[in-house]
């Protein structure tokens, strides 16, 4: 089965969730995941985990954010960001996002399916991550002012064993923590977008 054909398959079955999700959670935040009490007040935003084909195999685009004076500085991440009040839902606030930060038509995207909302401490945001598809290679506009590069990754990247390593990580408020990432290349996924992709992961091995 294709990667593309699969993917309807993981969105008909329910989702393994924040176990999934902890298995690439950075080890000083796991117990606070577990037990994150209430998010009513958290910030509600969300993601875009878009496949593409590119070269005969199916990608997916992530941006690396500038360094700025904050918790995600310089953090390779999935396009997206916070719900605004315009925004009809959080999947289109996560093509709005999409549009902005790498220049995506998304008239021309297919929503695949959802994975599970993810909350996020340092930053007070709950996180819902969508799929969707684009059926043609893209050519990106990355907004300059919010992304420093676009980062093209195969899918079939995240199903090797390899691709996962522990490593140690100094935060952007100095702390160095241990956690485990994925190293595409020397480019380090970590964090909320590792654990994020850890869930599809786990969902696809556990569908195909």
């Amino acid at each position: 089965m294709t990667i593309r054909k699969g993917l309807q398959s993981c969105f008909d079955k329910s989702l393994p969730g924040l176990p999934a999700q902890l298995k690439m959670a950075p080890f000083h935040r796991r117990e606070e995941l577990i037990t994150p009490g209430t998010i009513d007040k958290a910030i509600k935003s969300s993601v875009l985990m878009l496949f593409y084909p590119k070269e005969g195999m199916e990608h997916i685009a992530f941006i690396k954010r500038p360094v700025y004076n904050g918790v995600h500085s310089g953090q390779i991440a999935l396009p997206g960001g916070r719900w605004e009040s315009t925004d009809k839902s959080l999947y289109h606030t996560a093509l709005r996002e999409a549009r902005e930060e790498i220049g995506i038509d998304t008239h021309q995207v297919k929503h695949v399916g959802k994975l599970t909302d993810l909350y996020i401490p340092p930053s007070n945001y709950v996180v819902s991550p969508f799929v969707a598809t684009y059926d043609k290679q893209q050519n990106f506009a990355p907004d300059p002012q919010e992304v420093d590069e676009i980062l093209e990754v195969p899918f079939s990247f995240f199903l090797e064993k390899t691709s996962v390593r522990k490593i140690k990580i100094e935060t952007s408020g100095g702390l160095v923590v241990e956690t485990p990432c994925f190293d595409y290349k020397g480019n380090i996924i970590w964090g909320a977008t590792a654990m994020i992709m850890s869930e599809m992961v786990i969902q696809w091995k556990s569908t195909v």
